[in-house]
């Protein structure tokens, strides 16, 4: 396996003086409240750092624009213009050519929570692994059936897909997303907002474009689909879009495999590049008090750090959209263990209709 999913704990306490809540870091835990994170988050607002993106690979383009805000404010936004292409790590590999293959010749899948090795191995074991004899994805000579045309990519891709395509590991490569480019807007200074929106996920499969959930739990409200709220969850430093959950439960019902490369990664003709998992292959920046590595913006500003810190330890103290707040970075979001196939589960601050 190239990944295992990680879990520890860490056990400390909430500390008070002089009647004020002390400003907690990130590796404590103490109350999730939203009274405790509106005190702290209103005192402590952190801008999103341009310098952090990785732009040496000339492939992310960074300018300030004005834009208008989810809460009708007025405010400035850095426009990240993206060729879809991660600049810092090679993509893929996706399908292992033949059963007898290793680790090294495909990539991962996500399923219940685990990292499983797509090897030619797991090829081989599907209909076993899905208790499924439907499942043959080789021939008599152990070779794998793969799509190997942008017009295969794109109709294995369908959510109609055909029976033709039954059985075959869909791998769509870099050459078909050469012209492509996507745009993006981020508050300069994210707006912590006092009800979050919840994206809508239903355990592998994905959502449509911006079918999410309105507020969450707590609120006294129940789901509500609002097409304003966007399905992207974020940006990588490297340019690269944290996407919604992969549908893998559609993609297994059409008895066809999309392997994420060991990025979490990969790749369609309209989205181009992006990541399912968070998996530690792009660039971040560590932090110097050891707290975990920041890797990206969610769409309201806010930063996206890694699961685990320095020691290993994973936050105890994160609200239901995977964020909290420390005095040094304000509020911020921690990714979900790769497996999950999840990054965070909403948004906290204001974002560009």
């Amino acid at each position: 396996m190239k990944l295992k999913n990680i879990r520890s704990t860490v056990f400390t306490s909430a500390l008070l003086f002089m009647g004020i809540l002390s400003l907690e870091s990130c590796s404590s835990s103490g109350s999730d409240s939203d009274a405790e994170n509106d005190d702290l988050d209103n005192s402590v607002s952190v801008d999103v750092e341009p310098s952090y993106f990785y732009t040496e690979g000339q492939t992310i383009t960074i300018t300030k624009v004005p834009c208008t805000l989810s809460d009708g404010s007025s405010s400035d936004c850095y426009q990240i213009v993206t060729t879809s292409i991660p600049a810092d790590h090679n993509m893929g590999p996706w399908c292992p050519s033949n059963i007898e293959d290793g680790a090294d010749a495909g990539g991962i899948w996500l399923q219940d929570g685990e990292v499983y090795d797509v090897d030619g191995a797991f090829i081989k074991n599907m209909a076993t692994f899905y208790n499924d004899d439907n499942w043959m994805m080789y021939d008599d000579n152990g070779d794998v059936y793969i799509t190997d045309s942008e017009e295969d990519c794109i109709n294995a891709a369908n959510p109609d897909v055909g029976t033709e395509y039954e059985n075959f590991c869909v791998e769509c490569i870099p050459s078909y997303i050469t012209n492509i480019s996507q745009t993006w807007l981020i508050p300069v200074t994210p707006v912590y907002q006092t009800d979050a929106i919840y994206f809508v996920t239903d355990g592998g499969g994905a959502p449509e474009a911006g079918d999410a959930q309105g507020p969450g739990p707590g609120d006294g409200a129940g789901p509500e689909l609002d097409s304003s709220i966007p399905s992207t969850r974020g940006i990588a430093l490297n340019g690269i879009e944290f996407s919604a959950p992969a549908p893998t439960n559609n993609i297994l019902s059409a008895y066809t495999l999309a392997p994420f490369d060991d990025a979490g990664g990969h790749i369609n003709v309209h989205q181009g590049y992006h990541y399912h998992a968070a998996t530690g292959y792009s660039i971040k920046v560590e932090q110097e008090d050891g707290h975990a590595a920041l890797i990206g913006y969610a769409l309201d500003g806010y930063g996206i750090y890694e699961l685990l810190d320095e020691s290993g330890v994973m936050a105890t103290d994160l609200d239901d959209l995977r964020g909290h707040s420390d005095e040094t970075r304000g509020y911020h979001y921690h990714v979900d263990e790769a497996g999950n196939n999840n990054f965070i589960n909403g948004l906290r601050g204001a974002y560009v209709l």
